[in-house]
């Protein structure tokens, strides 16, 4: 039983509630001083489209683990190493995808905070998420895990 409580990676927070934080607090920038990175005629469209690939690629990765029968859930343990479907391109296919997502919804407002907002959003997930991840998919499954991480990048 004490086992199964440490099977997980131990990331600082859940990935979407670390994104929604950045974003709101770059939206709150925003209404206060309100500066707009691009047109708003070309923020638009472009912000649509990247929310739509980042939701159609969320979709697909998560169906790849459900069919692998893996958790999605990073509190819990992965029961397989997924190695398709958007697993091929990026180790990390649902952080790419909500990356877009955030990108896509900041330009649907077209505010400029949110993406200033975002390079440090990277790196708290770089260092509390994915390198957490990391050493404990390389634990877990040892050599499998060293040779797809060799063979796929982490983002794209």
């Amino acid at each position: 039983m004490n086992e199964k409580r440490h099977d997980k990676p131990g990331v600082i927070a859940p990935p979407p509630l670390l994104y929604l934080v950045a974003l709101v607090i770059g939206l709150i920038w925003h209404v206060l001083v309100p500066v707009r990175p691009l047109p708003t005629a070309a923020a638009r469209p472009l912000g649509g489209l990247m929310c739509i690939a980042g939701l159609a690629f969320a979709a697909r990765a998560r169906h790849v683990m459900r069919n692998a029968g893996t958790n999605i859930n990073p509190y819990r343990p992965p029961t397989a190493l997924v190695c398709e479907g958007p697993f091929r391109i990026s180790r990390n296919p649902l952080y790419v995808s909500v990356t877009a997502l955030y990108v896509g919804v900041t330009l649907l407002v077209d505010a400029l905070w949110p993406l200033v907002l975002l390079p440090p959003l990277l790196v708290v997930m770089r260092v509390g998420v994915i390198d957490r991840e990391e050493r404990y998919l390389e634990a877990k499954f040892g050599e499998a895990y060293l040779d797809y991480k060799a063979r796929v990048r982490r983002w794209l």
